[in-house]
């Protein structure tokens, strides 16, 4: 555990049902300015989640603009396009409308449009020189927990690589939570961002980088997350699960933020940058044969997440309650119809390499509490390919 650490959180947060309402005049107590660029794609303007912020908006005195043009796994080119929009527009405030790939877009386009230039130039931490435009985030997946953390994670196409860039000054400064936004989520996207969110917070409290505070929040999310995510995918109008995988996911990010992620995501974004995969989805993929390896060295934590999930470790030692956690994980991801690794029909074993290297070269590998490289990736990959569907 990091044993020196700080805890802050810049972002205001407001939860409720039906607050979706409520964005123009909680955007209003926060932003001086009234012009409004409002970030989503086409498939949430499409549910008319987005006309709802833009009307609003409008009754609290904003003047709208619309930029739709997001990808899953955002592009930098599209990026840059939202930022270069933004500045033309004069935008007060980014309001984003979207899973994580908005979110973290906003943030993108928020920084380019105060800085300028190619988003790859702030790739890192430390490289954002002053404030950027003020976002609001209002996230409709539970899943990345955008809406709370100081990064963005965005494919550089030049590479096929998905890069992050790290700044207190990208934190969203509200963030409103209404897990109505969710009611109609299909049942697909809600299992691989509900996976997102929960390995959020198994990796913030495994890494090299948890501390005392971290760890309370990642475990009160892991409570709210695993006995609501068969529930909200199977039976999607619950409101109760939907709430919690809400309150969940917001916790995560505040847990992961504030410590880190590790291998399964340095993995997962290796795979979704070469071939575009599904965020949610990657990360399923890999958690059980990361579980594994992290476990050997560090029973002990992993036996207080198998404990924290609720699994009957009563009496087991630490070794076998982790090993009954690897095989949880795996039937939680089947059960709620996350592919296996094997059968992604992109996938050629001779990318491999290249995928390990790209996974090493991610910034959260030296949080990972085991010590890994390239060759342990590569075997990581191999194992995961090769264990079918079974685990």
């Amino acid at each position: 555990m990091n044993d020196r650490f700080g805890f802050h959180i810049p972002t205001r947060v407001e939860v409720g049902n039906g607050l979706l309402q409520a964005t123009g005049e909680l955007t209003r107590k926060v932003v001086a300015g009234n012009r409004a660029f409002l970030v989503t794609d086409s498939g949430v303007r499409g549910t008319g989640l987005a006309a709802e912020v833009w009307n609003s908006l409008q009754k609290s005195g904003f003047i709208c603009e619309w930029f739709d043009n997001v990808q899953p796994n955002p592009r930098d080119r599209d990026c840059e396009a939202g930022g270069e929009a933004a500045r033309r527009w004069g935008a007060d405030v980014i309001v984003a409308v979207g899973g994580g790939s908005v979110l973290d877009s906003a943030k993108a386009i928020a920084l380019l449009q105060t800085h300028g230039g190619y988003i790859r130039d702030f790739e890192g931490r430390g490289k954002v020189t002053r404030e950027v435009t003020a976002v609001v985030a209002i996230p409709t997946t539970a899943g990345t927990g955008s809406e709370v953390t100081r990064s963005a994670v965005i494919t550089d196409t030049a590479r096929n690589f998905k890069m992050t860039v790290k700044d207190e000054k990208l934190a969203p400064i509200l963030a409103i939570v209404d897990p109505e936004t969710t009611y109609s989520l299909p049942a697909a996207i809600t299992a691989s961002t509900g996976m997102d969110a929960l390995i959020h917070a198994i990796e913030a409290f495994t890494c090299r980088l948890a501390n005392p505070l971290s760890d309370v929040v990642a475990l009160a999310a892991m409570e709210k997350i695993f006995p609501s995510l068969r529930t909200a995918v199977h039976h999607g109008t619950d409101k109760e699960a939907r709430y919690d995988m809400m309150v969940g996911s917001l916790l995560a990010g505040i847990a992961f933020s504030h410590a880190d992620v590790a291998a399964v995501h340095c993995m997962a974004e290796a795979l979704s940058g070469l071939y575009d995969t599904a965020h949610g989805v990657a990360n399923s993929m890999f958690l059980p044969v990361v579980t594994a390896y992290n476990a050997q060295v560090d029973p002990d934590r992993h036996a207080r997440v198998a404990a924290t999930c609720g699994l009957p470790v009563s009496g087991l030692s630490e070794g076998k309650a982790a090993s009954l956690l690897v095989k949880e994980l795996a039937r939680l991801a089947g059960d709620i119809g996350i592919p296996a690794f094997v059968n992604l029909s992109c996938v050629n074993p001779k990318d491999f390499e290249h995928l390990a290297d790209s996974a090493c070269r991610n910034g959260s590998t030296p949080s990972n509490c085991r010590d890994i490289g390239k060759e342990g990736y590569l075997r990581l990959f191999q194992e995961s390919y090769a264990q079918g569907e079974s685990f």
